[in-house]
């Protein structure tokens, strides 16, 4: 009997131990059980690039030797409203010396127009990097040096102008222009002020017989004026790269724009794993197999 529940007792011990490995293996759609493989560690690129119409992205991976490429991502992605598809991979020798003619051209905004304020702004020398990692200092082409107005503005003032009427009988204001031209623009009568010409003495009172009208007319100014400008220059030198026992390699992916139905986002299928419910009930099943044979057993004993 002691021999009995002690075989039991390693039986279960040892599907025990095939519980873990069973669970961490994947299924087939066939239900063959298949080890899951090991996931390579994931490469970065050194460059992105992206045509104009968005139509292509170019990822460049220099690797060293013990960097393996399966790390590359190969998976597609959506960005600024494009689906990515690889389409191709190469692979590239890099020379160990690379080097080039670059011109550079670059934009920035100033101020003011005048070439001293302009060229403060302009490094005589830069450092500059391509986008294949190539690198090197380039010279300012004073020769390339452009200023454009970046932007107008317009702006808007009060104006006024006066005029006088004189030799007026009367202090009547119906005889006063509600409106002149001035610098081409129409002003409109805003104040008078009365100046007396001439009086006259009626009953002992001097009383006033001939005025002058100072009218004030006011209006308003629209000007434009330049908001600012920009600068465009070249820059031009050789940019070289020394290769480090690197192997390049390009990923090519071709983008599609989204429609409205790629756009949105499916939960892909659950798949559920069946070794999850199997297994453990294997093991409760065969235990209580096992018990009540042993009870059996020890009852057939004692009625023996």
């Amino acid at each position: 009997m002691k021999r009995y529940f002690l075989c039991v007792m390693v039986v279960l011990s040892l599907v025990a131990t095939m519980i873990p490995s069973a669970m961490a293996a994947g299924t087939t759609d066939n239900g063959i059980t298949v080890a899951e493989p090991s996931t390579p560690e994931i490469c970065y690129p050194t460059s992105v690039t992206c045509s104009e119409d968005g139509s292509e992205i170019r990822k460049v991976y220099d690797l060293a030797p013990e960097d393996d490429p399966a790390g590359i991502p190969r998976s597609d992605f959506q960005q600024d409203g494009f689906h990515y598809t690889l389409t191709d991979l190469l692979k590239q020798e890099l020379p160990e010396n690379e080097s080039r003619q670059h011109t550079e051209t670059v934009s920035l905004q100033s101020d003011k127009k005048d070439m001293e304020s302009v060229l403060a702004l302009l490094p005589q020398e830069k450092e500059f990097v391509t986008d294949d990692g190539l690198m090197g200092t380039l010279t300012l082409q004073l020769a390339t040096v452009q200023v454009e107005p970046s932007g107008y503005a317009t702006s808007t003032k009060k104006v006024s102008a006066t005029r006088s009427y004189p030799n007026l009988i009367n202090q009547d204001t119906s005889n006063i222009p509600k409106s002149i031209q001035e610098d081409g623009r129409t002003l409109t009568l805003d104040d008078i002020t009365w100046k007396t010409d001439n009086t006259v003495n009626v009953d002992g009172y001097a009383l006033g017989d001939r005025f002058t009208a100072v009218a004030t007319y006011t209006g308003s100014a629209t000007s434009s004026y330049v908001k600012g400008y920009t600068v465009t220059a070249d820059y031009s030198g050789t940019v070289s790269h020394i290769a480090l026992n690197r192997v390049r390699y390009v990923a090519i992916f071709e983008g599609t724009p989204v429609t409205p139905l790629e756009s949105d986002s499916f939960e892909p299928a659950f798949t559920f794993n069946w070794l999850y419910v199997a297994i453990p009930a294997a093991v409760v099943l065969l235990a209580g197999c096992a018990i009540g044979a042993g009870l059996i057993y020890k009852r057939r004993k004692e009625n023996g």
